[in-house]
């Protein structure tokens, strides 16, 4: 089986090129202790044996400014895509964002409302000065990743998504369910999002790691989850190198998780529903 990963980072090693711009001002451990280069990544990648990868804007170390993850993209065509972070609250969000897709080069984008650098959840992607960007991003069809925590914003969660329903969500780390502290309570709340027929799950270490931790318990999570979902519309990622282990060890760490799921799932959950989301994926491939 072929493997796309749906969540890895990329830090230059070029300041000067690509200058650091974090978001609220503050740089992340990880992008400070072990940045990894475009090039980094794709030795990481072969090593690993995974093909493609989603070059998702390291936040933390670049802020809005999509330079590197654009540049990257174009220079390895069939080995990346772009997803970049985006402001959907400017009053041009619209317009920015139909210039920013396709022939702009992103795959993709994402809010940043919640992180290591943010520990406040901001609920402002819900906001009504964002309801523009979301009838945009439903008109394009392109694919919004959301990093946030599921608990103190699942109402606005849901108020996006019951407002606009046609547009396409991936929930970075599940919204980063509590599954040490209850993987079956974990999992009814994440199965609860699955009547939103556009909300997508991407499945990473974060929440791996847990489930690992649980050992048998993890089914209490896994069941009812891919039940609610189905594994078309989870997707893997590794979320390296904010993730310390290296990118065979995740890998690792998701198979031997997954092991328990039927050979389709899994091949969905590895590759199929990344190239759906991100069409341009599946494009090199043919």
């Amino acid at each position: 089986m072929d493997v796309v990963d749906a969540h890895c980072h990329i830090i230059s090693d070029d300041p000067a090129a690509y200058p650091r711009a974090p978001l609220g001002g503050k740089q992340s451990e990880w992008a400070a202790s072990r940045p990894v280069t475009a090039e980094g990544m794709v030795a990481r990648m072969d090593e690993a044996g995974i093909d493609q990868a989603v070059l998702v804007q390291a936040t933390t170390a670049y802020g809005y400014d999509n330079s590197y993850v654009l540049d990257s993209a174009k220079r390895w065509p069939g080995r990346f895509i772009a997803v970049g972070t985006f402001d959907p609250l400017r009053p041009d969000a619209a317009e920015r964002l139909a210039s920013a897709v396709g022939d702009g080069g992103l795959a993709g984008v994402r809010l940043f409302t919640s992180g290591s650098t943010v520990p406040t959840q901001g609920e402002w992607f819900a906001a009504p000065e964002t309801r523009p960007f979301w009838e945009k991003a439903t008109e394009l069809d392109v694919t919004v990743c959301l990093q946030m925590r599921l608990g103190p914003a699942t109402t606005q969660l849901h108020s996006v998504l019951d407002r606009f329903p046609g547009v396409r969500v991936l929930l970075d780390h599940i919204g980063y369910p509590g599954i040490a502290a209850s993987p079956a309570r974990a999992g009814e709340d994440v199965a609860e999002l699955a009547r939103h027929p556009g909300l997508h799950l991407k499945l990473t270490h974060r929440n791996l790691e847990r489930l690992r931790d649980a050992g048998d318990g993890a089914h209490a999570f896994l069941d009812p989850v891919a039940e609610a979902f189905g594994a078309g519309r989870i997707a893997w990622g590794s979320n390296l190198p904010a993730a310390e282990q290296t990118l065979p060890e995740l890998l690792d760490l998701a198979r031997d998780v997954l092991a328990a799921l039927p050979a389709d799932a899994r091949e969905e959950i590895f590759t199929g529903t990344a190239r759906r989301l991100y069409p341009a994926l599946a494009a090199v491939r043919t």
